[in-house]
């Protein structure tokens, strides 16, 4: 116990100054660089990404400028520091706020989680939906009676996921966002007073985006989907020791950054996310979601005692020819998935050409599916 070891005397000290040091801190030299974070690395080889104070601090302003927080609030952090969310969403948020926060260093305890939630009265959760599903499933009756906001982030929210918070806790509000490494890292979430499912909600006040055309010519008309451009001060300037193609681009004569990320927007200015550029296959000419196709599977693989993912969607082959792949722990055959797709509106071009059958899907520490993991265990 730290604060045991101090004296009476240095107690006096440390508290006397904290009233008379606030000029030596404003002529502090700190360096520009806060933190430096790697990319998830979910399908390429991770990247470093230096975020300065600038980034973070114009981040954790926004968030907060939407957020109802009160100071009896408490917080469950379960997400990783070395994860952009987990550093700002749980780590930063109650460092900054003043809020109460309770951790766990396993996200995927989610019986010792719900206990903890119960037990700290907990009003805020921050997770991804692969956590957040877990926590859900395994908690008992009236455990998570006390929670408020569940915020998630870091992939797309499955609509078995919002059935389940919303069975689990009618009054819970789940704010979906959407949120890159680079931009320190919420660029749009739902705020609590008005959250629209299956949506990312309104970006956040100090960004500035664009929806465009893949060829970042022209903006698209709202309602199309297109490419998300931003550019504000929570952007990063640049990766790390970096030699490939520059992530930023000109649009408009101004310099966005290129998330790679292809989101539709409505009337409101609400974003809807549609899937990464990268998850996308051009078959008969056509842009073929590979996200698309795993929500429409997600119902049929989703059962009350599973432990993990059951399905992931990946492609294998050249830019002419894909291949779509089914990666699958279940025992199921083509022809069953591939009607389950054309149940679920979806056109032949999008038939699975593949079932790969594994033990596990393999996942990130931020319980992201590893999808480079899943191509290289295909071409090995």
């Amino acid at each position: 116990d730290m604060g045991g070891s101090l004296t009476l005397p240095q107690k006096i000290f440390a508290l006397a100054k904290s009233y008379t040091s606030c000029s030596f801190l404003r002529k502090t030299d700190f360096p520009e660089t806060a933190v430096i974070l790697f990319t998830s690395g979910s399908e390429n080889m991770p990247k470093a990404v230096p975020l300065s104070h600038g980034n973070l601090l114009a981040n954790l302003r926004d968030v907060v400028k939407g957020l109802s927080l009160h100071k009896k609030d408490r917080l469950m952090g379960i997400l990783p520091p070395f994860h952009s969310f987990g550093l700002t969403g749980t780590l930063l948020l109650p460092l900054c706020t003043g809020i109460r926060a309770v951790y766990h260093t396993n996200p995927t305890e989610a019986h010792i989680l719900a206990m903890l939630i119960d037990s700290y009265k907990v009003t805020l959760l921050v997770g991804t939906p692969t956590f957040l599903n877990g926590i859900v499933r395994a908690a008992a009756p009236g455990q998570l009676a006390d929670l408020k906001m569940a915020f998630s982030g870091a992939e797309k929210c499955p609509e078995s996921v919002y059935g389940a918070l919303v069975t689990s806790c009618p009054k819970l509000k789940i704010l979906e966002g959407y949120g890159i490494t680079e931009c320190s890292p919420v660029v749009s979430y739902n705020r609590p007073e008005n959250p629209k499912p299956y949506t990312i909600g309104k970006v956040v006040d100090s960004v500035d985006y664009a929806v465009t055309d893949l060829e970042i010519k022209q903006r698209v008309p709202q309602g199309e989907q297109g490419m998300l451009l931003v550019r504000g001060p929570s952007i990063f300037k640049g990766y790390l020791n970096y030699e490939g193609s520059s992530p930023f681009v000109n649009f408009e004569d101004k310099k966005w950054y290129k998330t790679g990320d292809l989101v539709k927007e409505d009337h409101d200015n609400i974003l809807t996310f549609c899937g990464r550029l990268k998850r996308f296959v051009k078959l008969g000419g056509e842009m073929i979601s590979l996200p698309a196709i795993e929500n429409v599977l997600l119902p049929y693989y989703t059962f009350e005692d599973q432990e993990g993912q059951t399905i992931a969607i990946g492609a294998a082959g050249n830019e002419e020819y894909p291949e779509i792949i089914l990666f699958t722990t279940v025992d199921v055959q083509r022809s069953v998935v591939n009607q389950q797709i054309r149940d679920g509106g979806l056109p032949p071009l999008h038939n699975v050409r593949r079932v790969v059958f594994l033990d596990s899907i393999p996942v990130l520490g931020t319980g992201k599916i590893d999808y480079r993991s899943l191509k290289e265990s295909i071409t090995t």
